[in-house]
C-alpha cells in the first residue's frame, strides 16, 4: 500500500472495522464514499458516481453528500435496508498541522445509524414509537426486551418462541437484535413482519455480563429493585445496553427503569387479526383507513404515541380499564376544563425526543427551547388541574407537573425566544444572562461599525468612492476597487499604506496593517463569543440531564391528559357512550357501529350507518352467533365492528354503540379476507386453514373470535364439512365467544342441536327483480345468497347473468331431488352459447305514438298538462 494516500490509508482502516455499513466520511462541507460504498450509495440515492484518485492501478468510485444535509440521506438509505457508520472529523485543519504539514485530520466514526436508533425529527414519525427490539434464549428461557430511544421507553417480558411473531406484531419494532447463533426461524418471522434483523455476538446476550452492564448505567448495586427478572430477560436486556453501546459509540440515551410486561395483562392479539381488523395500518400499509386514524384526536405527539400502545395493547385488568374510563367521563363532565386544557397542550413540544438527543449530544439551542416551553405549559396545565377534584388517573398525572420553577427560570433568563438550529451558529444566549458573553458580543458588534468607519475614511483618502471593505473565508477583510482605481493606490506615496492582496478579473484587493490588526480583533472576539455561547449551551445542557427522569414523569402525565381529553372529544363528537366493562363473560352491545366504516359514509356525504345489536352473553357455554346473508349485506362490517367495540372498550375508550357490556377478552381472533401468500407457497385456501389453526388451537373460553367464510377456497362439500367441524370445535372445545359468518345454509340446522349457538341474518329486500341491502341484523336464517342479484349490480353481461340462472335452477331443482337427479338436470343442460343475442324485441308504446307529432314550443301550459294526462293513459294501456 505504499502508492496509497495518507487520507486513503486513514479511510480504508476505519472502513476495515465497518464493513458491514456504508462508511460516511466527512470531508469539510460533505460526507464522501468511496470504492463499493460509492457505488451501492449513488445507486440507492440517485446521485452522481465520480472517482477520485486511483487504487491498485484502478480509478476509485467516489460520491458525496452535503453535511447539512445528511438526515435525509440517512432516512433513504434506512429504508432501503442499508446501515450508515457516520465519520466526523474530530479536529481542524489547523489543528491536525500542528503535529506536521502532512498530517491527516483525526477521524472517528461517532454513531452508527440503524433503522432501530434513529432520534432526529426529521428520520422520526412524530406520533409513533420507534422501537429496538431483542429476543434472547437462555437454555429453556426465552424474552424479549424493547426500547425507544427516542423517548426512554425500556420494557421486558417473558415469552416463547411461538408467542415471538404476535408479540412482534404488537411492538411494531423497526429493528430486531438476535443472536448470531440463532435458527432460521426468526429470521422468516422477522422478514413476515418487515423488521430489520441484525444478528450481534453470543457475548452480548451473556447474562451475568448483562446484569452488570445493567447496574451500571442505572446506577445501582442489584436489579432486584426494578423486579425478579428471569435469565432471559435479563440476557435480552443487556444485549439490548451493548449493542447501544456500539452503535452510539458509547453515548447511551437516557432509558427509563426496565419496566416488566406480562402476557396477561394486556388481550392476545395475532398477527393476522392485526392486519385483518386494520388496528394501526389499513391492508395497504399506509395509516389512512385504519382505526387508528379515525379515533386519533390527540393534540401532542406523545399522547399519539400512547394511544396507538394502548390501541395494540388492550388491557385485561378491569380496574385499571375502569380508572382510564373514569378519565375520560370526568374530561367529557367537564367539557370546558377539557376544551382550556387542549389549548394548552396545543402548545406543548415534544419534550421525550429532546431529551433524548439532548441526551445523546445530538441536541441543539431547539431543544432547549423545547425543554423551556414544554415545562412552562405544564406548570400551566398543572395550575389549571389544581382547580378540581380530578379522578386517580389524572390527579396522579398532574402532580408530576409542577416543581420545574428553577430550572425553567434558568432557561427563561438564558435564551432567546426563537433560538438557532444549531449550537455553532451561536445567537441563542440572550442579552445580558453573561457578562463576558456580552463583552465578547460588543467588541464583535462595534468591529463591524469600525470596519465601516475605516472603509469611509480610507475611501476619503483615496478619493476612490467605489472602495469597499468586504471580507470572505479565504483572505479574511481586504479592500476591494475596481481595476481602474487600482493603478492608482499602487503607486506612491498611496503604495507604502495600501498593500496588494488578489487581482481578479474586474476587482483588485489591497489590505493594510491597520486593516489586519482589526480583524485580528473582530475575528478573537467572534471566535471568543462563540465558544462562551458553546459552553453556556453545555451548562444549560447539565441542568436539564440533572432532572431529566422528573420531566420524563412530567412528559408521560402530558400524554396521559392528552388521551383522556382526546378520547373525550371523540366521544362527545362521535356520539359514542361508555361501556360496562368487568370480569364476567357478558358481550351484549345495542346499537353497534363500525367507527371506520361510519366516518368514510359521513366523509362521502353518503347515507348513514345503520347500527345493529349483538348479544354473546355466556353463561358457562360457548356464545355464538352464525350469520348468514348475501354478499355485500354487511356480514364482514357486522363481525369487525364487534371486535372493534371489544377493543375500543378495554383500552380505556367509550365506544360507538347506545350501550355495551363487555366481559374481559382475554384473546381476539379474527379470520376475515382472502389472500395468498406466494412467497412462501401458500395458496389463499392454505393461508385461511393455517390462521383457522392458530384460532382453534389457542382460544380459550374468554376469546371473542370472528370467522368470515370459513372452507370457501376449496370444493363445497369439503368447504361445508370444514366449516361445520370448525363450528362444532369453537362450542365444544374452545367455549367461546364467536361470530362465524357462512354462506352454507346447511350449518344453520346446528342451532337447534348445540347450545349457545343462534341464527342470524342481515336482512334483504327484493323488489322488481332487484335487491337491496337493509344491514339490519336480526335472528333467524337467510334462505340464500342472492349471488347473481350481487353479481348484476356489479355489471356482469346479461347473458352470464341469465345464464347463471338457468344453471342455479337446475342446481336447485336437482337438490331437491337427489344427487342423482342433479347430475342428470347439469348433463342435460345445453352448453353457453357464445353466439351474439338475438336482438330484442322492441314492442309498441302508445305513449311514444302520442309524442310523435308534439312540438313543445307550441304548447300552452294548458295543452301540455293534458299531454301528460294522455301520457300517463297510455302508458297503462
Amino acid at each position: 500500500m505504499s502508492n496509497v494516500t495518507p487520507m486513503m490509508a486513514q479511510y480504508l482502516e476505519i472502513k476495515a472495522d465497518h464493513t458491514d455499513a456504508l462508511l460516511f466520511y466527512r470531508m469539510g462541507d460533505f460526507y464522501e464514499m468511496f470504492f463499493d460504498d460509492a457505488v451501492a450509495a449513488a445507486q440507492a440515492l440517485d446521485i452522481a458516481l465520480t472517482k477520485r484518485g486511483k487504487h491498485d492501478g484502478a480509478d476509485i468510485p467516489m460520491c458525496g453528500v452535503p453535511f447539512h444535509a445528511a438526515e435525509g440521506y440517512f432516512l433513504t438509505l434506512i429504508r432501503k435496508g442499508f446501515r450508515v457508520a457516520v465519520c466526523e472529523q474530530m479536529e481542524s485543519p489547523a489543528e491536525a498541522k500542528k503535529r506536521g504539514s502532512k498530517s491527516v485530520v483525526r477521524r472517528e466514526v461517532v454513531r452508527l445509524v440503524t433503522p432501530g436508533t434513529l432520534t432526529e425529527d426529521a428520520l422520526l414519525e412524530a406520533r409513533r414509537h420507534n422501537f429496538l427490539a431483542v429476543f434472547a434464549e437462555v437454555r429453556d428461557q426465552a424474552a424479549l426486551a424493547w426500547a425507544d430511544i427516542s423517548t426512554g421507553a425500556f420494557h421486558v417480558m417473558p415469552l416463547s418462541v411461538a408467542r415471538l411473531g404476535p408479540e412482534l406484531a404488537r411492538l411494531a419494532p423497526s429493528e430486531l437484535i438476535v443472536s448470531d447463533s440463532s435458527d432460521a426461524r426468526l429470521y422468516a418471522v422477522a422478514e413476515e413482519l418487515g423488521i430489520a434483523l441484525t444478528p450481534l455476538s453470543r457475548a452480548s446476550f451473556d447474562s451475568t455480563a448483562a446484569a452488570k452492564r445493567l447496574c451500571t448505567l442505572f446506577a445501582v448495586g442489584t436489579l432486584d429493585a426494578f423486579g425478579m427478572f428471569e435469565r432471559a430477560e435479563i440476557s435480552a436486556m443487556g444485549a439490548l445496553i451493548d449493542y447501544l453501546e456500539i452503535t452510539q459509540k458509547g453515548k447511551l440515551p437516557l432509558l427509563q427503569k426496565p419496566q416488566r410486561d406480562a402476557e396477561d395483562r394486556v388481550v392476545q392479539i395475532d398477527a393476522a387479526t392485526r392486519r385483518n381488523l386494520e388496528l394501526t395500518r389499513s391492508l395497504s400499509g399506509s395509516r389512512s383507513g385504519s382505526l387508528l386514524s379515525v379515533i386519533d384526536r390527540t393534540v401532542t405527539p406523545g399522547g399519539a404515541r400512547l394511544l396507538e400502545q394502548r390501541l395494540s395493547s388492550p388491557s385485561r385488568v378491569v380496574e385499571l380499564v375502569q380508572s382510564r374510563l373514569d378519565a375520560v367521563t370526568f374530561a367529557l363532565d367537564h367539557d370546558q376544563w377539557a376544551s382550556d386544557l387542549r389549548s394548552a397542550l396545543r402548545k406543548t413540544p415534544d419534550l421525550d425526543r429532546a431529551l433524548s438527543r439532548l441526551s445523546l449530544d445530538r441536541g441543539g439551542p431547539r431543544d432547549l427551547a423545547a425543554v423551556r416551553n414544554g415545562l412552562a405549559q405544564a406548570q400551566v396545565i398543572a395550575d389549571l388541574c389544581d382547580a378540581f377534584e380530578l379522578p386517580l388517573l389524572l390527579s396522579t398525572a398532574a402532580r408530576d407537573l409542577s416543581g420545574f420553577d428553577d430550572l425553567t427560570a434558568l432557561l427563561n433568563t438564558a435564551l432567546v425566544a426563537e433560538p438557532p438550529l444549531l449550537a455553532r451558529d451561536g445567537g441563542f444566549i440572550a442579552v445580558g444572562f453573561d457578562t463576558e458573553l456580552d463583552e465578547a458580543r460588543t467588541l464583535r458588534d462595534e468591529g463591524r461599525s469600525v470596519i465601516a468607519q475605516m472603509q469611509k475614511r480610507y475611501a476619503e483618502h483615496t478619493g476612490i468612492t467605489s472602495l469597499k471593505i468586504k471580507h470572505n473565508n479565504v483572505l479574511g477583510y481586504f479592500i476591494e476597487t475596481t481595476s481602474t482605481h487600482a493603478a492608482k493606490m499602487q503607486t506612491p506615496p498611496m503604495s507604502d499604506s495600501y498593500i496588494h492582496r488578489q487581482t481578479t478579473a474586474n476587482q483588485v484587493r489591497f489590505t493594510t496593517v491597520e486593516l489586519n490588526e482589526m480583524e485580528t480583533r473582530i475575528l478573537n472576539a467572534g471566535n471568543r463569543a462563540l465558544e462562551f455561547e458553546k459552553q453556556l449551551f453545555e451548562r444549560l445542557r447539565a441542568a436539564i440531564l440533572d432532572v431529566a427522569a422528573r420531566i420524563g414523569l412530567a412528559s408521560r402525565a402530558l400524554a396521559e391528559l392528552d388521551l383522556a381529553s382526546s378520547l373525550a372529544d371523540l366521544a362527545s363528537g362521535e356520539n359514542w357512550c361508555r361501556p360496562k366493562v368487568d370480569t364476567s363473560r357478558a358481550f351484549a352491545v345495542s346499537g353497534g357501529r363500525h367507527p371506520v366504516v361510519e366516518h368514510a359514509l359521513r366523509q362521502q356525504g353518503g347515507e348513514s350507518f345503520i347500527a345493529n345489536d349483538c348479544d354473546l352473553s355466556a353463561n358457562g357455554d360457548a356464545a355464538i352467533w352464525l350469520l348468514t346473508g348475501p354478499n355485500m349485506a354487511g356480514k364482514s362490517t357486522f363481525l369487525r365492528q364487534n371486535a372493534l367495540i371489544a377493543l375500543l372498550a378495554q383500552i380505556g375508550s367509550y365506544v360507538p354503540a347506545a350501550s355495551a357490556h363487555v366481559g374481559l377478552v382475554s384473546q381476539l381472533f379474527s379470520r376475515v379476507g382472502a389472500s395468498d401468500d406466494l412467497a412462501r407457497g401458500r395458496s389463499t385456501f392454505m393461508v385461511e386453514m393455517v390462521e383457522t389453526a392458530a384460532i382453534l388451537n389457542q382460544a380459550d373460553d374468554r376469546a371473542l373470535v370472528i370467522l368470515d367464510e370459513i372452507g370457501r377456497g376449496t370444493s363445497t362439500y369439503d368447504g361445508l364439512s370444514i366449516a361445520w367441524a370448525t363450528l362444532e370445535h369453537l362450542h365444544a372445545s374452545n367455549r367461546c365467544r364467536a361470530l362465524f359468518a357462512t354462506h352454507y345454509h346447511e350449518l344453520t340446522a346446528l342451532a337447534g342441536k348445540l347450545t349457545g349457538v343462534e341464527n342470524a341474518t342481515v336482512t334483504v329486500k327484493e323488489w322488481q327483480g332487484e335487491v337491496i341491502f337493509l344491514h339490519e341484523v336480526k335472528m333467524g336464517a337467510a334462505d340464500r345468497s342472492y349471488g347473481v342479484q350481487v353479481a348484476q349490480l356489479a355489471g356482469l353481461p346479461q347473458s352470464v347473468l341469465d345464464r347463471a340462472r338457468v344453471v342455479l335452477k337446475a342446481l336447485e331443482q336437482g337438490e331437491r331431488e337427489g344427487g342423482a337427479t342433479q347430475k342428470a338436470l347439469i348433463e342435460d343442460l345445453p352448453l353457453f352459447s357464445t353466439a351474439p343475442p338475438p336482438p330484442v324485441a322492441v314492442k309498441p308504446s302508445p305513449a311514444l305514438d302520442l309524442l310523435h307529432d308534439i312540438h313543445p314550443d307550441e304548447l300552452s301550459p294548458k295543452q301540455a298538462l293534458d299531454l301528460i294526462y294522455k301520457l300517463k293513459e297510455a302508458a297503462r294501456s
